[in-house]
Formats: C-alpha cells, sequence, structure tokens
C-alpha cells in the first residue's frame, strides 16, 4: 500500500484492505509504504495490526524491500519451531558425523553427484542432519525444538500429545498397536482396514475380532453399521469367534475404525465413541486421509480430535488418530502424524514412546519431519479454512458440472458419465436439484452431504440419519452399467477402460474399479484444473461413440499388445461389459466380502507358518482340489480397494471340509483370474496373489 497524502479515501482503502486479509485469512504481516507520513493520521487498526512502516523517503528501493521479507528476522515467529532452528543453523563447514556426503559436500566430487546436488538444492542437502546435531532435539525423546514441534502439533491438531512419524502411517499405526496391544489380547477391527493393521496384529500376537462394513452396488465400503458397534453384538462376535472365545481375558483393549472409508463415506464420530466407548477403553481412528478436517466447519465432530482436547478427560475413550499428512495436506511423502488424547486406561508418554522408539528410525531426514510441521503451520487458522473452502469450492463445482452434463446428455436420451451424489437436496424445505444448489450452501451446509437412510442414490441401508456424510473432495466419477437393483445393465462402459483412456492423457484416477472412478481434490489443486478432466471425459464419449481406434485412442495398449490391433474403443469396451456380466464380477465380489470368513489361527501364528516355510504355494484349482481346510498364510486383498477378503490364518472355506463351489473367495479371485487373461493389459491386483503367465497362485498353510 502506498499513502502519500492524509484523506479519508485513502485510510477507507488502508482499512478495506485488511479486512480482505481478515476475511481471507491470509496470515503474512502487512507493511505500509509511506512517503513522510505522521503515523497518528492513520487509521487505529492498522496502527494495531501493521508490522513496519517502509519510509521511502529514507530508504533506497532495494533496502526498503529487503525489509519485507519476514523469515529472514524479526518475523520468524511465523515459522514453526523446527523449521525456524534449521534454517537459522550454518554448520556442516567442521561436520565429522554422518550423513557421509557432509551437507552436499560428497555430491560435488562426480559428475552424478553434482547432476543430484543440482537437481535436489543445497538446502535439501544441507538439512539432511544427523541426530549428533544435538541443537534440534532428538526425535526419540521428543526434546529441545523437535519437542517443541510436536507441541506445536498438538495444539494445531487438538490434541494431548503429538508425534512425528517419517514412515506413513503404516508405521503409525503399528506404533500404537505395539503401544497398545499384548499377545492374546482381543482387538476389535474394522474390516475396511489398511494392510498395516495387519502387520500390527501380527507383531502384537492380537486376536482379531472384526467389525464388517458395508457395501453398496458398486462395490464401495460404507460405514460399519451403528448395530454391529453395541455391546452386545460385540460380545456375539467374540463368542462366535473360535480363537477370541478362548482368549484368557474376554475384554476387547482396542478398537480400530476407519475413518473416513477409501471412497470418502465420514462417521459421525462423537457418536461411533459413545457405543464402542461401552466396551472398550482404547479408541484408534485410522484417519490417513483426513488430516485437513479440524480446518473447516463443514467437518465439525466427524474426526476423532473433534472439539476441545481440555474437555476430553478420564472419562471417556483414550483416543488414538493417525493422519498421512502427505496425502491431501502438503507434507512430503512418508510424513505422518500420532494425535493422542488421554482418557480412560491411557498408554502414557512414557510408555508409548518405547513402542514409538522400537519402530522410528534412528537417522530421519529432517524436511520430512519439518513438511509435516509446515503442513501444520499451513492449515493453522482461518489460513487453513480459507485454503480448504477454496478445495471445497473446486470439488463442488466439478461435482456440479458433471451434474449438468449428465442432466443434458439425459434429455437427449444418450449416455454420460455422472458422479455418485444426490440427484436432490433437501433445502430450505424444497426439493433442489443438486446441480442448482448455491455455492455457498454446499460449502456450510454439512446436512446437504449427509446421506438420507432413505435415499437410493447411495445404496446403503440400516444406519440412522446424520451418521454418515459424504466429503465433497473425493469425487466419484461413475461409469454406466449398474442398474439401481445392483444388477448389471444391458450395456455398460467398464471404468478400467476409461482409466486408459485418461492415463494416456496424462490424468491419473486415484482408484478404479469395475464402474467407478476416484478423483482426489486436494489442497494443491489448481483452480478450474477439474475442466481439464470433464474436457477428457467429454473427449472419451464422443471417441467411445464413433468407435476411435484405439490405436489413436489408447496407443500404448495397441504397442504392447496385439490383440487389440484394429479394435476401436467401443469394440473393446463392450467385450469387456460382456465378459464382466458372464463372469460375474460384481456379483461375486459382493458374495466374497458378504461374511467374514472362517479364523482358524491367528494371523501371527499363520505368519510364524510363513517364516518356518510351513507353507505351500497352490493354484486356484490346486486350492479347490485340497482335501484339508485351506487357510491363508498371507492376506488376500484385491486392489481396488484394497480391502482383506481373507486375512492370514482364515480359510478359503465357509465350513471345514466344504466344497469349492461354496467358497465364494476363491470363486470371485477365479473370476479375477479368467478376466485377466482375456484382457492383458487390465489384470487385476490382489495383493497376496502371484500371478504366473495368467494363473493365480496362493501360499497356503501347510
Amino acid at each position: 500500500m502506498h499513502h502519500e497524502t492524509n484523506n479519508r479515501h485513502t485510510r477507507q482503502t488502508i482499512d478495506a484492505f485488511l479486512d480482505v486479509l481478515r476475511v481471507c485469512g491470509i496470515a503474512l504481516p502487512p507493511f505500509l509504504t509511506a512517503g513522510p507520513l505522521v503515523d497518528a493520521d492513520l487509521p487505529p487498526q492498522a496502527l494495531a495490526w501493521m508490522r513496519d512502516f517502509i519510509r521511502l523517503h529514507q530508504r533506497a528501493a532495494p533496502a526498503a524491500a529487503s525489509g519485507c521479507v519476514p523469515v529472514a528476522g524479526r518475523d520468524s515467529d511465523l515459522l514453526p519451531p523446527l523449521f525456524t532452528a534449521i534454517m537459522a543453523f550454518q554448520g556442516h563447514e567442521y561436520a565429522w558425523h554422518t550423513p557421509g556426503h557432509a551437507g552436499g559436500n560428497a555430491f560435488l566430487k562426480s559428475p552424478a553427484g553434482r547432476a543430484f546436488y543440482h537437481y535436489f538444492g543445497e538446502s535439501l542437502l544441507r538439512s539432511d542432519f544427523s541426530i549428533s546435531v544435538g541443537r534440534f532435539g532428538s526425535l526419540l525423546d521428543h526434546s529441545g525444538p523437535m519437542g517443541e514441534s510436536e507441541r506445536y502439533l498438538a495444539r494445531v491438531f487438538g490434541s494431548h500429545r503429538s508425534y512425528h512419524v517419517t514412515s506413513g502411517s503404516s508405521e503409525s499405526n503399528r506404533i500404537i498397536l505395539a503401544a497398545s496391544v499384548a499377545r492374546g489380547q482381543i482387538v476389535l477391527v474394522d474390516r475396511n482396514c489398511h494392510k498395516s493393521v495387519k502387520h500390527g496384529i501380527i507383531m502384537a500376537n492380537a486376536i482379531p475380532v472384526y467389525l464388517p462394513p458395508s457395501r453398496n452396488r458398486y462395490g464401495m465400503i460404507g460405514p460399519i453399521c451403528p448395530e454391529h458397534l453395541a455391546p452386545e453384538a460385540i460380545a456375539t462376535g467374540i463368542a462366535q469367534n473360535a480363537l477370541a472365545a478362548r482368549a484368557a481375558d474376554p475384554r476387547p483393549v482396542h478398537a480400530i475404525v476407519t475413518n473416513p472409508t477409501y471412497d470418502g463415506l465420514i462417521y459421525n464420530v462423537a457418536l461411533v465413541e459413545e457405543l464402542l466407548g461401552r466396551t472398550v477403553d482404547r479408541l484408534h481412528f485410522d484417519e490417513a486421509w483426513f488430516g485437513y478436517a479440524r480446518f473447516h466447519p463443514l467437518y465439525a465432530g466427524r474426526f476423532a480430535m473433534h472439539g476441545d482436547p481440555q474437555n476430553h478427560g478420564p472419562a471417556q475413550p483414550t483416543v488414538f488418530a493417525v493422519q498421512s499428512t502427505h496425502k491431501l495436506l502438503t507434507a512430503l511423502s512418508q510424513a505422518s502424524m500420532i494425535h493422542v488424547r488421554d482418557g480412560r486406561n491411557p498408554v502414557e508418554h512414557a510408555r508409548f514412546n518405547e513402542s514409538f522408539m522400537m519402530h522410528a528410525t534412528t537417522s530421519p531426514l529432517y524436511p520430512i519431519i519439518v513438511s509435516n510441521e509446515v503442513s501444520a503451520a499451513i492449515m493453522d487458522g482461518r489460513d487453513g479454512q480459507a485454503l480448504l473452502t477454496d478445495t471445497i469450492a473446486e470439488a463442488v463445482a466439478f461435482r456440479q458440472a458433471m451434474a449438468r452434463l449428465h442432466a443434458d446428455f439425459a434429455a437427449r436420451d444418450q449416455w454420460f458419465f455422472n458422479c455418485w451424489q444426490p440427484d436432490r437436496v433437501r433445502l430450505d424445505g424444497k426439493s433442489v436439484p443438486f446441480a442448482e444448489v448455491p455455492m455457498h450452501d454446499l460449502l456450510e451446509r454439512p446436512e446437504l452431504w449427509t446421506l438420507d437412510p432413505e435415499a437410493q442414490w447411495h445404496g446403503f441401508t440400516n444406519f440412522p440419519a446424520n451418521y454418515v456424510m459424504l466429503d465433497p473432495i473425493k469425487a466419484t466419477v461413475t461409469t454406466p452399467g449398474i442398474a439401481a437393483n445392483g444388477g448389471m445393465e444391458q450395456t455398460g462402459i467398464p471404468a478400467p477402460l476409461v482409466a486408459a483412456y485418461l492415463n494416456a492423457r496424462g490424468i491419473v484416477p486415484e482408484k478404479t474399479a469395475n464402474f467407478t472412478l476416484l478423483f482426489l481434490f486436494s489442497v494443491g489443486i489448481a483452480p478450474g484444473q477439474w475442466q481439464t478432466l470433464t474436457d477428457a471425459l467429454l473427449a472419451f464419449k464422443k471417441d467411445y461413440d464413433v468407435n476411435a481406434p484405439l490405436a489413436r485412442t489408447v496407443p500404448e495398449l495397441t504397442r504392447v499388445h496385439a490383440q487389440y490391433a484394429g479394435l476401436g474403443l467401443r469394440d473393446l469396451g463392450e467385450s469387456m461389459f460382456r465378459a464382466m456380466a458372464e463372469l460375474r464380477l460384481s456379483e461375486l465380489m459382493a458374495e466374497a466380502f458378504a461374511l467374514l470368513p472362517r479364523p482358524v489361527m491367528t494371523p501371527a501364528v499363520a505368519y510364524e507358518k510363513l517364516v518356518r516355510n510351513e507353507v505351500a504355494s497352490r493354484s486356484l484349482s490346486q486350492a479347490a482340489g485340497q482335501a484339508a481346510d485351506c487357510v491363508a498364510a498371507t492376506g488376500i486383498a484385491p486392489y481396488p480397494p484394497g480391502i482383506p477378503m481373507l486375512m492370514p490364518g482364515e480359510s478359503l472355506f465357509p465350513e471345514p471340509g466344504g466344497a469349492p463351489q461354496t467358497a465364494p473367495v476363491l470363486r470371485y479371485l477365479q473370476a479375477l483370474e479368467a478376466f485377466d487373461r482375456r484382457f492383458p493389459g487390465f489384470g487385476h491386483e490382489t495383493h497376496g496373489v502371484a500371478v504366473a503367465q495368467g494363473i493365480y497362485r496362493i501360499l497356503c498353510v501347510q
């Protein structure tokens, strides 16, 4: 701002500009450039907020500009503590400790090293410190600036304690389980869990009792219905689990819930706490994809660290939250956080830190930790809310554009993609088409995103009102092919073909299922970036309708797989759809996940069998012909969505000695195997399944 004369207009301009900064949540310190100005003539709010006055008649322009760089001097309070300490450090000249590259100097001694040095930059390499540099404190004892940084995280994220983790939320989950669960104890586990939870259970030698989530016609994973969280249902599940029923202590010590689901369905966490808290003292929310929730009122009450941490006391369960700050916030890959609110039966810091040290590295990469801290700084206060508002607005704009396009094509009796969202919402007592809802309402009113249990569009049942909310920034695009009753339509377009088309144009979905594609709107999304996606989807429709050659539309596919040469886009789409219907992929998937498998041994015992090589690799046909029980030695989880069909120690057969035709998991894997052989280039990724020459093989306990 430049203020040359003392007049009412200038004062109003300054007042208006400061109001804009407040509304937008911008935390930058304002500087005022001025001529011979009397400070007392400034508006009072400007005097209160201005960081400094730069008098142009007293300083040359370059010197004046240098005074506006806040991070260089007195305004370092804008930065979080560890980052501030690292920026102020000027070491490495006399470093006689690790890492061996000595602040990057070693890279300058070879051509390859110089290329590495110049590509990644001096600052990154100079901030790769040894833990011997004690001025930063320690990740393992949480001292010095490192400890200050974790206390900073706790304030920003609303916990009693927070911890930096440098190997992702996989490590965070294992740390919590190792600190909370001992050998032979029972853990309640959301079946919709990440594989790191399985690993933690194996390492703890615990007994898992699974909480079954719901599924809809698209195969999307929904919530665990409240009836399964009630004490009576949990007691029944423990009694019916042959392993848990033999446990020395029938009371579960820990419960894990994934929030939100992969497809963006968010729990009413307060209700989950109330229900599960009747049975178990420690609740663990895997919020790897939900680190931003605290920073926007749209998500109020729907994340683990909700509300004021001072109101969480010993009468409530102890609550853990795991967040991957690199997924949808701004941290570097591998960055994660653990947040803790102590309540009943807490794992106090000293005991928890033993598990932390067991899993954490003694040689952390400081830039990962600082990126975690800066990720918190970016989201703190009004800045974070403003950033998230912009992000949600971009997602809403995309969703409404897709709704309008779908309606326009439907009016002309043509197909187009749609977004998985309500067609209409109740707004002030009226039913309004989703595309016509004012943007500000969708940004401010969470009830517009809450799943109505009576609505048909989402396909889930048996949950109360206000229990589940759809996260607007996780946009699922649906392709034609699935009917409202859950069956397959007469025609359809497989989503994997759409994904291949988009990939050829540099557009990569987060997840692709049979008839859905998931797109994530992170805080790094560019304004209007979604228009490129809608343009590509419109281009797909045009090319599909005219059966454009695959050699032009998905050239890599025809280059690698000669069998597709000469085919058009619609030719392949129709062939894939017919195969999906013939093989009953959607139906068999639903059957495979409908019932919890039968546990024969704990995951830890199955893993011990694996280590001792007391396992055998079997094809699916060999497994089907096995006379004895076929018990999985490893977890089997189709991607997407990566949710286990079988955990280690569970049988493929629902009943001992059951016939293969009664084994839904086996039949679904056989259908995937058959589809993969027919359509190379579209093979399914299934963890726990090895594929050799088109044959699926699994490891079974001998």
